[in-house]
């Protein structure tokens, strides 16, 4: 067995936890609240600091300080962030569930997550390229 099928979340060291991120840079993608339903609806736009292509943080240890609404998964019970995407491994495994194939842990190699289209590679923004971010909800399909 893989250690997160050994262990829960809380047992997991700090390197298990953070080999769990499986670089789609889906909870980077901004997300609008719903003022009436408090419905969580995603954006194609994405944070500045993330690079498209890796689809993950070019500051990622400074990231919180550098965009104070950066939320740290670490420092918080994740589990209390209903607008995590389906596909977190984090949600996965709260709930659970295992790792889909294409995961990197399951697979072996990190560009499974976008081969398999998990990935915001092909569609995202970065922010400073866009005007008005309610023009770019997104919806994904299950």
């Amino acid at each position: 067995m893989k250690f997160w099928q050994e262990k829960s979340l809380s047992e997991m060291t700090k390197q298990e936890w953070e080999s769990l991120c499986d670089g789609c840079g889906k909870c980077c993608l901004h997300k609008l609240e719903d003022e009436d339903t408090a419905e969580i609806h995603y954006t194609g736009v994405v944070c500045n600091l993330i690079e498209l292509k890796t689809c993950r943080c070019t500051q990622y240890s400074k990231r919180t300080h550098l965009v104070p609404d950066c939320l740290d998964l670490t420092q918080h019970d994740f589990a209390d962030f209903n607008w995590l995407p389906e596909t977190c491994a984090y949600k996965l495994l709260a709930d659970g569930e295992d790792l889909p194939d294409w995961h990197p842990l399951v697979s072996g190699d990190p560009e499974t997550v976008h081969d398999s289209g998990a990935s915001i590679r092909s569609y995202a923004m970065k922010e400073s390229e866009v005007d008005q971010i309610e023009e770019h909800i997104i919806q994904w399909l299950k």
